[in-house]
């Protein structure tokens, strides 16, 4: 949540900060803002807008041209967590200025939980508050130190030991009109290196126009940025050395390329992103090849997946194949649930943690509660580098590419994937299922990116029947059995966070047990189909709701003679059946990206959401 961008080096950097900004927007668009060392005037100015970036680059366009002779600054877009969205509460804050001694800028992802007591001590002190935001008491105890003739530096880290809570802070300071300094806890932060110009973000994304090399900065450190240097040493001043390390991300990866939206490109990506996710993964054969975990599965006896949002229902999925090839028990937990829940576990026990970014706050705090029982930790990520990578034992880097969009759609289907491999794998080496079934099912999976290329065919030019099912509704239900009720949940979430349509998805046969109470001509239902004898049960259902007035689309393999029961049907190709939700999400997808058009709303930046989620 929310996004940081600094840089120091050559007269481009309102440039790089606007591009910057542009690239993590998707992490925060109530306002933004920079703070920049005017170099003539020895001053830091700040310029803010509310609302979205285009606001702030627009405003940035008729200021003076000195502006464009800056070489140090930094910049932020703000996802509002105290406060409401407003110019005085846009980032950057400010503390000090005449006559109070020299001006300090301060950007901040996070929350500072002991902001009350803080603020209360500096306006004893007779320090004046400007906005409503935790942030600001970073700024004036930061002003303090610098006035009583602390190096920016040693200021901050003074500062962050006062602080209770998350963050990543970089800051500013008149006095040291070229250098950034910055800090983490349990925020991300990343620090590109370039010739001449070094660079700061929350996330690597900010910099692929301008570097692939990056250093990541640890809880507990501070980084000081010049032209010429980095230097990262801890908060009591010990040197700290950090190797390298490139992202092979490129810049092209986050433009829209041709596409309306981000969400629509993304959702056509997904053939790729899973033909990365497999490659080298699975041979011809079918056989699975996940050595490169490094990672003995054999004495594991009890798996638990821990999770948010999208990644919960990846999650889901992966426990139906590794309970049905694997045949271990495995619960689902939702991290912000686990790592309060006082867990039980051993050292048999895997513990799987899924998080798209790598810094889901809530994902590591279960991660942490998990090794207190001695766990071991497989982490599911498309974050290469990220702080859940250096805390797992092991690793399953997914390869969808970077996502824009704040709705998950690649990441899903590429988690997916990952615990197909994985299910796959455990079944190999505990010998739960013959190997010639295992080979069968490695092939479909194999097979499973031309299938989505398949089901984005056949949808083309079909989803706009379904979207008129949706005119004037004010509610849906999503109805899956087995394996497909966590693609109905996934297809729930989905029109949930892009059309604001309150949406639940629920299990087919559970439906009488309270949903069908919201069914009428105004409520569609979306029912995704499997085979066999689920199928059949399934449709029971919904001429249950038929019935009832309800207007039905269906999620169905083409050729299913679903329209008994369904006003729409939308086809998905045939897959092997545990496999099958690798295609019935896509028809989902679409369908929530084309209601969200039709209601004249934004689908990369849906209200009150952002990509990561990195506060508690």
């Amino acid at each position: 949540m929310c996004g940081i961008v600094g840089y120091v080096g050559k007269e481009r950097c309102v440039e790089v900060l606007l591009d910057g900004l542009k690239n993590l927007e998707y992490r925060g668009y109530d306002s933004a803002g920079l703070a920049l060392a005017l170099p003539e005037t020895g001053r830091i100015e700040t310029a803010k807008e509310v609302g979205p970036l285009a606001n702030l680059t627009s405003v940035m366009g008729r200021r003076d041209g000195d502006f464009f002779k800056v070489r140090a600054g930094v910049g932020h877009t703000r996802w509002a967590t105290h406060g409401r969205p407003s110019e005085a509460n846009a980032h950057p804050h400010t503390g000090g200025g005449d006559p109070l001694g020299p001006e300090v800028a301060v950007v901040h992802n996070g929350i500072i939980e002991n902001h009350v007591e803080l603020r209360e001590e500096l306006k004893g002190r007779g320090r004046e508050f400007r906005s409503e935001t935790d942030t600001e008491v970073i700024a004036h105890l930061l002003a303090e130190r610098v006035a009583a003739g602390e190096a920016l530096k040693e200021a901050l880290a003074g500062t962050l030991k006062r602080l209770e809570g998350s963050f990543a802070v970089a800051a500013m300071s008149a006095t040291e009109p070229e250098t950034i300094v910055a800090a983490r806890h349990q925020s991300p932060l990343v620090v590109g290196l370039g010739e001449g110009e070094n660079f700061l973000a929350s996330a690597v994304q900010a910099l692929l126009g301008n570097t692939r090399r990056f250093l990541f900065v640890e809880n507990g450190e501070i980084v000081t940025l010049t032209d010429s240097s980095v230097e990262i040493q801890t908060l009591y001043g010990q040197p700290v050395e950090r190797e390298t390390f490139e992202v092979d991300w490129s810049a092209e990866a986050i433009e829209l390329g041709g596409y309306e939206d981000f969400m629509l490109k993304e959702i056509h990506e997904q053939p790729a992103a899973l033909q990365a996710t497999l490659a080298g993964r699975l041979d011809a054969g079918g056989a699975v090849d996940l050595s490169e975990l490094n990672f003995d599965l054999s004495g594991i006896e009890r798996i638990v997946v821990v999770a948010c949002g999208t990644a919960y229902h990846a999650g889901l999925l992966g426990k139906y194949a590794i309970e049905r090839l694997a045949r271990l028990p495995v619960e689902v937990a939702v991290a912000s649930e686990y790592r309060y829940a006082d867990p039980v576990g051993d050292e048999r026990t895997l513990v799987v943690a899924i998080s798209q970014s790598g810094e889901t706050t809530d994902t590591l705090a279960a991660v942490e509660a998990a090794r207190g029982f001695g766990a071991r930790v497989l982490a599911v990520t498309n974050t290469q580098g990220s702080l859940i990578t250096r805390e797992a034992d092991a690793v399953l880097l997914t390869k969808a590419g970077p996502e824009v969009g704040v709705a998950a759609t690649k990441t899903f289907l590429t988690q997916v994937a990952g615990l197909y491999l994985l299910a796959l794998e455990l079944a190999g080496t505990r010998g739960s299922r013959p190997a010639e079934e295992l080979a069968e099912i490695g092939l479909g999976l194999r097979r499973s990116p031309e299938k989505v290329e398949e089901a984005l065919g056949l949808l083309e030019g079909r989803v706009g029947e379904a979207v008129e099912v949706f005119a004037g509704a004010r509610c849906a239900l999503f109805l899956g059995r087995g394996h497909l009720y966590p693609a109905a949940l996934e297809g729930a979430l989905k029109l949930k966070e892009i059309s604001y349509l309150p949406a639940e998805g629920y299990p087919a046969g559970e439906m009488k047990h309270g949903p069908i109470a919201l069914v009428d001509e105004q409520c569609p239902v979306v029912a995704v189909l499997g085979e066999g004898t689920l199928r059949e049960k399934t449709l029971s259902n919904v001429e249950e709701t038929v019935a009832r007035g309800a207007r039905v689309i269906a999620i169905a393999r083409e050729g299913d003679k679903a329209g008994r029961v369904a006003r729409v049907v939308l086809p998905v190709p045939e897959m092997p059946e545990i496999l099958s939700p690798l295609v019935s999400t896509v028809p989902l997808q679409l369908l929530a990206y084309h209601v969200a058009k039709a209601r004249g709303l934004d689908v990369d930046k849906p209200r009150n959401l952002a990509k990561s989620v990195t506060v508690e």
